[in-house]
């Protein structure tokens, strides 16, 4: 390895500036003989097995005069800022995390009486090892980042980093920035390329039928409508995030587009995250569903909200997430509301992680298990944007469904095995549920078209439910994982009285809470070969209960009611693109399950769903 060592020298009251290189071969690196760490092989070493498919990630922390720091507390984040793994120091200030999976990686040291130390997009490749030395102060900590391959050894020796060390006013300018020339240091003028950086995206044009339900009660002159997604993120001056979404579809029942957008924007290490998301839907024309206020033209659901998340380190091991969303929903009428979220979590060892959130209003979706795709980030922003507001109505306004949440979950991980126990109580006012009627038994009162589909939406009223669950996720290999899950929650069920007429109040007046056991046995695989992603869950619960969706909040969601699908496949990209294709189908609730029956003295019936029957599929453009 070749080291250039810049001089500064002083004379008089005229500085200059003289460079020389002086290249330095080091003809042996020090292994350094340090104990395994719990979970990590010693610096240096990689697994037989995991050179080819997995890299590590290692390290020294010293404080600024170079005395090595034993104890501090190194934490390892994916790229969607979820912690993996964490490790302490031994006596020579060393730690190592290794089988690594190739991808983008957040490290933080934590230590009393020094400011944290934090680095972001650590690259790990497959048989690469990425150094850190890290540097701690009580004003200003640094890391720096070194990639070593197999063979070269795991660090330096001692005497050159004691030369690194050794003085603090020379210290500064042992780095060379990128982009300086050696000769002419002075700042580069910015270009454009140097503002745009680390940019991604994704494209996405899908079609299906988004509301089937069954064979009676679906419209097969009914056509999908097709709908065009697109994501895109890039940093800006090097440490500031901009993701930009939109949704732009075509309704075949209103013949008029359909559009949703969404912006959002972080500042690496500092300051929160600023969303800004617009929507804009037209309801289907359909008389009689539609009570007073309902005026010539199409009326159209309009929404605007405006969110915040920001992260809180309060302790080494205890941190806090916050935000809120202030959210105007307008159709007919005009409804402001405030929706303000937190989630606390602990560190706890070898108990596990403890994590309790709250949230009022609208869905935390910032709060959301991340995806733990390669462009996740794309996806959660994607996942955003579509969730609209559930509206429903009630004595011929409009209502907004909001809920309250209070829960509690604990995490253990064990080698490839992650258990989750999960308590929480959740109250839903103007709940709004799926709901459909067979063709010559029209219900009137509080019924609102849906945007999606044939099917309308209702609304149930207040309720209030408890629930817990217990689930286990076991990975085998890099290829399989499984799951199970399981619990007892409260579930919405009617009274066995038929209706005697399809008023809003008498279909509302039979509908009752109740609680009722479920269970939940899920597969996710990669196939050799073709790379073909596949993912698939099954939910069971009481045919005569309809389990409502709780929004998890402090482990991964469960899956959706019934029986559910969802591929992913690559496709041949085209010689010479810069991206790559891949065509994914999604296929929810196939068997037609968890639908809630109502039926009347003359054998016609009402349907309410959590979850309709749902086929679409897609082709994206992932760059």
């Amino acid at each position: 390895m070749a080291v250039l060592i810049l001089t500064e020298m002083k004379s008089g009251t005229r500085k200059s500036m003289l460079a020389s290189g002086m290249l330095l071969f080091l003809c042996s690196f020090e292994a350094l003989a340090a104990t395994p760490l719990p979970g990590s092989s010693p610096l240096g070493s990689f697994p037989m097995g995991a050179v080819k498919m997995s890299g590590s990630i290692a390290g020294i922390v010293r404080d600024n005069t170079g005395i090595p720091q034993m104890g501090a507390t190194v934490f390892l984040f994916n790229r969607y800022e979820r912690m993996v793994q964490r490790a302490f120091t031994n006596e020579r200030g060393a730690f190592g995390f290794d089988t690594l999976a190739p991808d983008l990686y957040a490290v933080r040291v934590n230590l009393a009486s020094f400011v944290p130390a934090l680095k972001q997009k650590i690259a790990v490749q497959p048989g690469m090892q990425s150094l850190l030395y890290i540097n701690l102060a009580t004003l200003l900590s640094s890391i720096e980042l070194v990639y070593v391959l197999p063979g070269q050894g795991a660090m330096m020796s001692d005497d050159w980093k004691w030369t690194l060390k050794s003085s603090a006013s020379t210290r500064p300018i042992l780095r060379v920035l990128p982009q300086v020339s050696i000769s002419d240091p002075r700042p580069p003028q910015r270009t454009m390329g140097a503002i745009f950086s680390d940019t991604r995206g994704l494209f996405e044009v899908s079609a299906g039928d988004n509301g089937s339900i069954d064979g009676s009660i679906d419209d097969p002159t009914w056509q999908p409508d097709l709908g065009t997604t697109f994501a895109l993120a890039t940093s800006l001056f090097g440490n500031n995030q901009l993701q930009v979404s939109g949704n732009v579809g075509h309704a075949t029942r209103s013949g008029i587009p359909a559009a949703s957008f969404r912006t959002s924007y972080r500042h690496e290490g500092q300051g929160p995250e600023i969303s800004v998301t617009l929507r804009q839907v037209f309801l289907p024309t359909r008389s009689g569903l539609i009570g007073s206020g309902q005026q010539d033209g199409l009326p159209a659901l309009r929404t605007l909200s405006v969110g915040m998340i920001d992260r809180l380190e309060l302790t080494g091991d205890l941190h806090l997430e916050y935000g809120m969303s202030l959210d105007s929903v307008t159709f007919f009428d005009r409804v402001n509301y405030f929706s303000p979220f937190a989630r606390l979590t602990y560190e706890a060892g070898a108990p596990g992680t403890v994590r309790a959130a709250y949230s009022s209003g609208a869905p935390p979706a910032e709060l959301f298990s991340r995806s733990g795709e390669a462009e996740g980030g794309l996806h959660q922003d994607l996942n955003a944007l579509s969730m609209v507001p559930r509206i429903s109505l009630r004595e011929n306004r409009i209502r907004v469904q909001r809920t309250q949440t209070m829960e509690i979950g604990l995490e253990k991980k064990i080698n490839g095995l992650t258990a989750n126990l999960t308590g929480y109580r959740e109250t839903v006012s103007n709940g709004a549920l799926t709901m459909s009627a067979d063709d010559d038994f029209a219900p009137t009162g509080d019924v609102l078209p849906s945007f999606a589909s044939r099917a309308s939406t209702f609304n149930t009223g207040t309720f209030e439910r408890y629930g817990y669950a217990a689930g286990v996720t076991q990975s085998l290999g890099d290829k399989v994982e499984v799951g199970a899950s399981t619990g007892r929650s409260g579930v919405l069920v009617a009274d066995s009285t038929p209706l005697e007429s399809g008023a809003a109040s008498d279909i509302r007046s039979k509908i009752h809470t109740g609680q009722r056991y479920w269970a939940v046995a899920r597969v996710s695989a990669t196939l050799p070969v073709l790379g073909t992603q596949i993912s698939s869950s099954y939910q069971w619960i009481d045919s005569n209960a309809l389990l409502p969706s709780h929004l998890y909040l402090t482990q991964r969601a469960y899956a959706d009611s019934g029986w559910n699908i969802h591929i992913r496949q690559p496709i041949r990209s085209f010689p010479g693109a810069a991206g790559r294709l891949e065509a994914t189908a999604d296929l929810r609730n196939l068997l037609a399950e968890g639908y809630l029956s109502l039926p009347s003295n003359d054998s016609r019936r009402v349907l309410l769903m959590q979850s309709p029957r749902a086929i679409r599929g897609g082709l994206s453009f992932i760059f």
